[in-house]
Order: structure tokens, then C-alpha cells, then sequence
């Protein structure tokens, strides 16, 4: 029989996914456009409580660990052969790194899967002749908090079946749950250390001209505004790490001395926001000239790809900051092609994350650790890339406090 045609209540909706590690809080943000509370699928109690909301209401629910996603198994740990183990895009598969992420299709006969699977995998060990795999996913054993806040309720339409989406899928889908280490795994992160570029030019003749252009389109420009004027304070003396024409702080944070460094000095000299500019080199001499305990916040935005000496330069920023004060790192999914370190383009978005987040693990003077995504949002319809690219440039975040 077929069902008779009704209508439901649509909205745009920001989801969070909110979990703990052993090693900090994670927040991981997706915006939905079009939610229909007749169509999709919902866990919990997610419909009912969600479509009750206003504009600007928030409804949180909990869910145990495999609530979401399927539940840890044993028998998703997986020992095979290693000839089994090809694929001929990433440069890191002629030695395999456990604790990386790996898709389906780069294993396929030996996870009984198929070519074309692009769900990932963790390689959790590795000898001459045998790899392990664990197929659960990254958050098998993580209970799980959706956040749900109403942006905008939208007219009902008439149903007749078609896609749905699927809510608990939405949010853990394609990367949450892989920025997390684990224990199991030994590999450094480091090595071979200093990281690699696949560009050899030095920077300050790549850096001669100035490039004063945008580095991310202007939704992305705005999340990142909003979350420096989250997690910094008025009144703050602020460093700008790997600085250029701008620094992205909202006009909230009033009565700031803002110091830059980076590698253009007509860059630096066009940004308004700073008090003083320095041009400097990190890849060359990572030690920084400020005094201990110097600032109270450190920054650095879309250019955290481009160090190669990232364990010293954590160290000076951790010296330079006031106990209490902060590091933030924002990153996105573009930079200059050649410059960033190797294999950063190879890596999965969340695992670049997990990647900045070893960083701070590293260096040991950092505690609260953090890591926040943004993934979703509608690209501005003025913007250069809005023809071939529909969604909004996604920020992966991670940020600590310097300990006491």
C-alpha cells in the first residue's frame, strides 16, 4: 500500500559531536541545511526534542559507548599478510605507520571488503611480514554527547519518500574520533625529524613577493574570528605566529598588543591589528626573541603545516606564554603546494588534526587540551571557488593551556 503523503517539519541545524579522550575534550561541528523530522533518521530522543526547539535553542542528549556507532569487537581486529596491503597514491605505503589511518580499499581482500571502501582503518602494528588492523571505529569505545542548536526552522513540505539522512551517521561519518592517538601505537610523529618538504626553495625566496590574499573564504574567516574572541580576552598581549596582512581577531578583543612575526615584511606592515612586526624565519631558527612568560595568548592560523621543526617551536611557545595562557592552532585543507611538510597532504583532515594535537602531547608543558571542528557550512555564494566547491573551507582546531 502506498503511504499517504504528508508533511513534516524542516530546519538548518548546527550538530555538535562533544567527547572526552585521555587526552582532552573534543568538539567536532557539523552544519545541517536541510534536517526533515518526517524523513531522516534520529537516535534517542533527538526528533521529538529537537523539532520542539526556537530559533537559538539548544537540546543536549548522551549516548553510552556504541550508542552511535557500532560497538568495540575483538573481531574487528584483523592480522593479514602484507603483500596484502597496495595502493600506489600515498608516498608513506612502502612502510606502513601504525597508529595511521588507512582506507578499506587500500586492504580490501584481506578486510573482506571492496576496492572502492573508503571507510578507514587504523594499522595498529606492523612486522616484516604481517599487519594488524582495527576496523571498529574510532569512537567504538567513546561515550558520545549531541548538541543540537536550532538557526532556522523552515516551512513544512509535501513528502513523497526520496533520501534521507541519517543523524548519528552525519556526525560520526569520515573523520571524528581519528585526531585521538593510540595507545597501542609507537610510531613518533617526528620521524624522520626535521619533517620534510617536497619543495626545496628557501622560504624567504618563496615569501619575497607579498601575497596579500585570503587564505580562506570569508564563513571560514568568520568561525575563526568567532573562536579567538571565544578563547581569547580583551586586554590580552597576543603573539601571532607565522603572521601575514591579517590575524583574524574579532573587534571584540579590545585593547590588545598584538606582536606578528612572519616571512613578508610588506605583509606584516598591512596588518592593522598589530602593534609590532618582526620578520622571522621559524624553519631556520626556531628560538623566538621574547622574554619567558611574555604573552598571554599565542596564535597561529592556517600555517601550523608549514613548520618543520614543530617540537622546538612548541618549546618557545610554551616558555613565552604566562602560566595560564594559550596556544591555539587552527588549520583547513589549503596551503601553498609544495611547502607543507611531508606527508601532510597524505593524511586524512582529522588526522593532520591528531597530527597538531601529538604536538602539544609532545611538549609537555600544556594542559586542557582541546580539538574542535567545523564542517558543513554553506560556502558564500561571492566567493572565487563557489562554481566547483559547495561547502565552506572546514577549521580543525586544537588549542592547550601552558601549565603552572
Amino acid at each position: 500500500m502506498m503511504k499517504k503523503n504528508t508533511t513534516a517539519k524542516r530546519a538548518v541545524l548546527e550538530l555538535s559531536l562533544q567527547w572526552q579522550s585521555q587526552y582532552g575534550l573534543h568538539n567536532d561541528r557539523w552544519y545541517a541545511e536541510k534536517i526533515d523530522f518526517w524523513r531522516d533518521f534520529f537516535p534517542g530522543n533527538l526528533r521529538q526534542n529537537i523539532a520542539a526547539l526556537s530559533p537559538g535553542d539548544v537540546y543536549r542528549e548522551a549516548f553510552d559507548a556504541g550508542g552511535l556507532v557500532p560497538e568495540y569487537t575483538e573481531k574487528k581486529i584483523i592480522e593479514f599478510p602484507k603483500h596484502l596491503f597496495v595502493n600506489g597514491h600515498d608516498s608513506t605505503l612502502s612502510r606502513p605507520l601504525p597508529g595511521r589511518f588507512y582506507p578499506q580499499s587500500y586492504a580490501w581482500k584481506a578486510l573482506n571488503s571492496f576496492p572502492e571502501t573508503t571507510t578507514p582503518f587504523r594499522l595498529i602494528a606492523a612486522s616484516a611480514n604481517t599487519l594488524v588492523a582495527d576496523t571498529n571505529h574510532p569512537l567504538a569505545k567513546s561515550a558520545l554527547t549531541v548538541e543540537a542548536t536550532m538557526i532556522q526552522s523552515l516551512d513544512t513540505a509535501s513528502q513523497r519518500g526520496g533520501a534521507a539522512n541519517d543523524i548519528a551517521e552525519l556526525l560520526t561519518i569520515n573523520g571524528p574520533g581519528m585526531q585521538v592517538p593510540d595507545a597501542r601505537c609507537t610510531t613518533h610523529p617526528y620521524m624522520p625529524y626535521p619533517l620534510s618538504r617536497e619543495s626545496k626553495e628557501e622560504d624567504s625566496t618563496f615569501y619575497r613577493l607579498p601575497r596579500l590574499v585570503h587564505h580562506l573564504d570569508s564563513t571560514a574567516r568568520a568561525h575563526v574570528r568567532a573562536i579567538y574572541g571565544r578563547l581569547l580576552a580583551p586586554g590580552s598581549k597576543i603573539l601571532d605566529l607565522m603572521s601575514s596582512w591579517q590575524s583574524h581577531l574579532p573587534n571584540t578583543l579590545r585593547d590588545c598588543h598584538v606582536t606578528g612575526i612572519g616571512l613578508n615584511r610588506e605583509e606584516l606592515e598591512s596588518n592593522k591589528q598589530l602593534s609590532f612586526s618582526l620578520v622571522h624565519d621559524l624553519n631556520i631558527q626556531p628560538l623566538l626573541p621574547f622574554s619567558d612568560h611574555h604573552f598571554d595568548a599565542v596564535i597561529c592560523t592556517v600555517s601550523i603545516e608549514y613548520l618543520v621543526r614543530p617540537r622546538e617551536v612548541m618549546a618557545e611557545v610554551a616558555r613565552i606564554l604566562r602560566p595560564g595562557g594559550i596556544f591555539v592552532v587552527i588549520a583547513s585543507d589549503r596551503w601553498f603546494p609544495g611547502k607543507q611538510i611531508e606527508p601532510w597532504a597524505d593524511l586524512h583532515p582529522f588526522e593532520r588534526q591528531g597530527l597538531v594535537l601529538n604536538y602539544f602531547l609532545h611538549e609537555k608543558g600544556f594542559k586542557q587540551l582541546r580539538t574542535e571542528s567545523l564542517r558543513g557550512y554553506p560556502r558564500p555564494a561571492e566567493d572565487r571557488h563557489s562554481d566547483r566547491l559547495y561547502l565552506a573551507d572546514p577549521l580543525f582546531v586544537v588549542s592547550g593551556i601552558r601549565r603552572n
